[in-house]
């Protein structure tokens, strides 16, 4: 386990492997995962997988969502989606499968994709109860049998809406909250919580939660299933309800060697993110922070991989540790590959913008502008986040005059106007 040999001071192959990639000494990770500020999420199961650090001192990471719903459920495609979403930079990916055959989708990802991967098994128990009654039918064992089998079959890391507790919910009755909650997995339990008049499982259980995750070194991600689902309803008691239970359930993994991140807000005005993640990182004692967005403003549909990669790039230099991408589909349909590109891209941007204000990765920033000064368009292709489209924008409208410059200024291009009178001066 990961958190157990930290604490005994073995660095694991792992552990160099994201040290290589990170170019940080071992020993900065070995204390970072033994602190619980860095998590390494790695089924026991998984063999063949490129290691991602997430956490304090490391460059900001993304993940890309995939999976069926009830309307769409082409494994096919959801796969080619899961290998596009790495190709174009995402760190771990997200089987979030609600149709179709949800067991064929994870394998067939975890098979094929070599990254981390990530589940919500809570949406399985609650449609197979659904197929024979409704949600609210599951109960505490189709819960962790769920949890158990997506660890089983290698899964890294599981989101756990833990926090939704009868004190949430209290919470959420007297807020007047707007848009209640807009969490898939915050609504199964929130349900079940006013359904059965008793305590969330995962949270009621959580020690058994924590020796199955033991078992598979199995990371948690605490889910944020009271999280804001509108601009209106951000920083509410609710939404801080569920973060202090969540700040004592970090604490109790910790306990057991159990590696842990927290997820956070959906929606949030710009003024609230910085505040937010000192929030979270100061009650949950630096553990990772994984933010969904946050979207900034509310009525950008079919641009919301726009909205939220500026909330991202603020969460990021705030202090998150890693963006959920956000597809221009979100709040309209099921994405498609190329959504899931565009996904991918904005919150690859969103996280470089801020790791530069970290410290991290400023050295490609300046080979591009060296390459634009020396207009030297194969290396500025080389170097960009995506270099398929600056191509096909420059085949799109090439230059007709000179094929050195760009057809925006063409023959009246700054750099190489002033490129040659200065080099007249020496």
């Amino acid at each position: 386990m990961q958190m157990a040999d930290a604490r005994h001071g073995k660095a694991t192959p792992e552990m160099e492997e994201v040290a290589r990639a990170e170019g940080k000494p071992v020993d900065f990770i070995l204390k970072g995962v033994a602190k619980g500020r860095i998590i390494i999420p790695k089924n026991v199961r998984r063999e063949r997988i490129t290691v991602k650090g997430i956490g304090d001192g490391l460059s900001t990471k993304v993940n890309a969502n995939v999976g069926t719903s009830p309307d769409y459920a082409d494994i096919e495609e959801e796969v080619e989606k899961a290998k596009v979403a790495v190709k174009y930079g995402a760190d771990t990916v997200m089987d979030l499968s609600v149709g179709g055959d949800i067991n064929e989708v994870r394998h067939r990802i975890l098979q094929e994709i070599h990254v981390p991967i990530g589940t919500v098994p809570i949406y399985q128990a609650g449609i197979e109860a659904a197929s024979h009654g409704a949600v609210v039918d599951m109960s505490s064992d189709s819960i962790f049998n769920a949890i158990r089998e997506h660890a089983r079959d290698g899964v890294d890391f599981v989101t756990v809406h833990c926090g939704v507790t009868r004190a949430a919910v209290e919470a959420l009755k007297r807020s007047g909250r707007l848009l209640d909650v807009v969490s898939r997995g915050g609504s199964f339990l929130a349900a079940w919580i006013i359904h059965h008049e008793k305590e969330n499982p995962l949270y009621a259980e959580f020690d058994y939660l924590l020796e199955i995750a033991r078992e598979f070194d199995l990371t948690l991600s605490l889910g944020d299933g009271m999280r804001p689902g509108c601009l209106a309803d951000a920083s509410d008691m609710p939404q801080f309800q569920e973060l202090l239970t969540l700040s004592e359930l970090v604490e109790r993994a910790w306990e057991k060697d159990v590696q842990v991140m927290v997820e956070g807000p959906g929606h949030l005005p710009l003024n609230h993110i910085e505040t937010n993640v000192r929030i979270e990182k100061a009650v949950c004692k630096g553990a990772p922070f994984y933010v969904l967005g946050p979207l900034v403003t509310d009525i950008a549909p079919g641009y919301d991989h726009i909205t939220s990669s500026i909330g991202g790039a603020i969460a990021a230099w705030a202090g998150a540790n890693y963006l959920c991408y956000v597809t221009p589909a979100e709040h309209v349909c099921l994405p498609d590959i190329e959504d899931v590109k565009e996904g991918v891209i904005a919150s690859k941007i969103a996280a470089h913008v801020a790791d530069l204000v970290k410290g991290i990765g400023a050295e490609r920033d300046e080979e591009m502008a060296r390459a634009r000064k020396n207009l030297n368009w194969a290396e500025q292709f080389r170097l960009a986040i995506d270099p398929e489209k600056p191509q096909e924008l420059r085949r799109r409208r090439p230059p007709e005059m000179d094929s050195k410059v760009c057809a925006m200024c063409g023959k009246w291009c700054a750099i190489k106007m002033v490129d040659e009178y200065l080099k007249k001066t020496t």
